[in-house]
């Protein structure tokens, strides 16, 4: 039976990479002296004036009061907001579901009820002003937080068949806006738009990858098809209504890679964090499919960008093989001036890189059926950061330069099986743990969050330690040139240097705004936008960075303000934010609320949050606390 190793552990033993960090190109182009000043960061944009996150158009500020950062084991929001859960682990999905019972987590009910954790959350209307359909990815699970007494060494068939259906997808339709008749917010119990997803269902490979002899199993002679979906990172919604659920970090749950014949897989494998030998998670010794002795082309159907139509049971859920194949952390749609669809994403990893695909069709709005092939042709491209500010997308295409068979390569299906070896090979930017990247709503730059090392990191591949401070995390702006998205040249800047404004060695920087009047904060996860403009981050990991629980803060990309980053939201002990979004309508933010109680147990627990006899991941829903119930106004 395998150990349980930690997140760290797994990325240690990872296959070590080579090429140029994101740090050395950024060391190069700043100074430490000009980044901390503000000095050499070359023009900022001052575009129009800033609308309220969620407030009246014609006010040009965020107007709610920034709260501090909080310590206590309570979520905290501003002065006239409120924030209740919206939907809780174990939430059941119809009535026909069983309800949530602690003392007996069944795997057989906990298909029918909401997953563990919530690394992403999507939004598409029902209608508009009438509630909407929510996703949630489920992003890990915390075993020892779910179970009584638990141990990997104890580990049981149950725990492990508990797990896998607590991953995966929840899908269930919100309420329209709150009102003096329904005060409390809810979702529709029994609504037909209520699905789940989990470690254990039926999905399809879709794209030039599926039919492959490296997706071929025991149980799928065809290579198309994939069982279950595992921990959302983040995701995207496409333009037709569908949710992008990105699969990342799944190398924990299998094992035995060195008895992987082909040689690319095994590599690509071990810079996924799968182990040699024993597993992170002990799932191997009870399904033979997480042993790649057994079944060594399993992993391979993981990985992948999920795209799940809420609108249609019909229609296969299926995994995207033409988006490429790594750690996916995100999935973020633009459409270009010509309608091509670009679909940016991040490699989730250490030292991941940044993606984007550019279909090869363009998209035509009044053809939804047709709009579904759209991701399964086009060209996949691999970010290179330049220390002048510019940048370049190197397409990923087989015979492209190196990616040939004198390097492994025998087919555009391994090209996009293995991004992180062609990316090595095009000398593509390892990033510093790039964790999301979104198109803002203007279409025209991408926003790109670094949660940053713990610690000066060495150049990888030259052992030399970069002259910048301590990262605890960036937002790097990128402008596609001439405002496309499809474009193959970018320029970049440094939009925020997360910290701590009051400490030196922080190197803290707001997009040239006055540090003095900014909130602390680091670690930034995942990013969104609400529809005009603001830019609303999630942080993972502050505590021992800046002594404060992980939070979601709302910052402007344009006017007066540009840079003016405020806490909206103070977490619980031991819990990341996974996600935050605000709804259409703007009447209504979500949060996820990851692994609360995370350094405790079950039964030594650090926080009371979800129930008096378990910690419970949920979704928030933050509003204004009177009428009209508007975030931000």
């Amino acid at each position: 039976m395998g150990r349980h190793r930690s997140s760290a552990s797994r990325d240690s033993a990872a296959r070590d990479p080579s090429g140029e960090t994101f740090r050395a190109v950024l060391a190069r182009r700043f100074a430490r002296r000009a980044l901390l000043k503000g000095g050499a960061l070359g023009p900022l944009l001052a575009i129009g004036s800033v609308r309220a996150l969620v407030g009246h158009e014609a006010e040009a500020n965020l107007t709610f009061g920034s709260i501090a950062g909080g310590t206590e084991d309570a979520v905290r929001v501003p002065d006239g907001y409120v924030s209740e859960a919206l939907a809780s682990w174990g939430d059941r999905l119809s009535a026909r579901a069983s309800r949530f019972d602690p003392s007996d987590l069944d795997p057989a009910a906990q298909r029918g009820q909401v997953g563990y954790n919530c690394g992403y959350l999507g939004w598409v209307d029902y209608q508009p002003l009438l509630g909407g359909i929510v996703c949630i990815g489920h992003n890990d699970t915390n075993p020892e937080l779910m179970f009584s007494d638990y141990a990997p060494e104890r580990t049981t068939l149950r725990e492990v068949d508990y797990e896998l259906a607590s991953l995966g997808v929840t899908v269930f339709q919100a309420p329209p806006r709150r009102s003096s008749e329904a005060p409390k917010f809810w979702f529709y119990e029994s609504s037909n738009y209520n699905e789940r997803l989990h470690g254990e269902s039926a999905l399809s490979l879709t794209g030039p990858v599926a039919g492959h002899s490296l997706l071929v199993t025991s149980t799928d002679s065809g290579g198309t098809k994939a069982t279950g979906t595992f921990n959302a990172r983040g995701g995207g919604v496409s333009p037709w209504g569908t949710f992008l659920v990105a699969e990342g970090d799944f190398g924990q749950y299998f094992a035995n890679n060195g008895s992987v014949p082909n040689e690319m897989a095994r590599a690509a494998n071990a810079s996924l964090g799968i182990q040699e030998e024993e597993s992170g998670r002990p799932w191997w010794g009870f399904h033979q499919r997480f042993d790649l002795a057994h079944e060594p082309n399993e992993a391979n159907k993981f990985g992948w960008i999920v795209e799940v139509d809420p609108w249609d049971r019909n229609w296969p859920r299926r995994k995207l093989t033409a988006l490429g194949r790594f750690n996916h952390g995100s999935a973020s749609v633009g459409v270009s001036p010509s309608d091509k669809l670009a679909v940016y994403s991040v490699d989730a990893s250490p030292l991941g890189y940044v993606y984007k695909f550019v279909s090869t069709d363009s998209f035509v709005r009044s053809d939804r059926s047709g709009a579904r092939d759209l991701l399964d042709e086009g060209t996949l491209y691999v970010a290179k950061f330049n220390d002048d500010g510019t940048g370049e997308w190197l397409p990923l295409l087989y015979e492209n330069g190196p990616l040939n068979a004198s390097n492994g390569f025998t087919s555009q299906a391994e090209v996009l099986l293995f991004p992180d070896q062609a990316g090595e090979l095009l000398g593509a930017t390892r990033m510093d743990s790039p964790r999301d990247i979104q198109v803002r709503p203007a279409g025209d730059k991408a926003y790109l969050s670094l949660r940053g090392t713990d610690g000066p990191s060495p150049d990888a591949g030259t052992g030399e330690t970069s002259a910048s401070p301590v990262s605890l995390g960036q937002i790097i702006e990128i402008e596609e040139e001439g405002g496309d998205s499809a474009a193959t040249q970018f320029s970049w800047q440094l939009f925020m240097q997360c910290g701590d404004p009051a400490i030196e060695d922080h190197g803290a920087y707001f997009a040239g705004f006055d540090t003095s009047r900014a909130s602390a904060i680091a670690r930034p996860g995942q990013i969104r936008f609400d529809h005009h403009g603001n830019l609303v981050i999630a942080t993972e990991g502050q505590p021992p960075d800046l002594g404060i629980h992980d939070g979601v803060f709302c910052v402007p990309t344009e006017g007066e303000e540009r840079g003016f980053n405020r806490q909206l939201l103070s977490g619980v002990a031991g819990a990341a934010c996974g996600s935050a979004l605000v709804n259409p309508a703007h009447e209504l933010m979500l949060v996820g609320i990851q692994h609360p109680g995370k350094g405790g147990t079950r039964e030594e627990r650090v926080s009371t949050f979800g129930s008096d006899e378990v910690n419970r991941p949920a979704v928030l829903a933050v509003t204004r606390s009177e009428s009209p119930y508007r975030v931000g106004a």
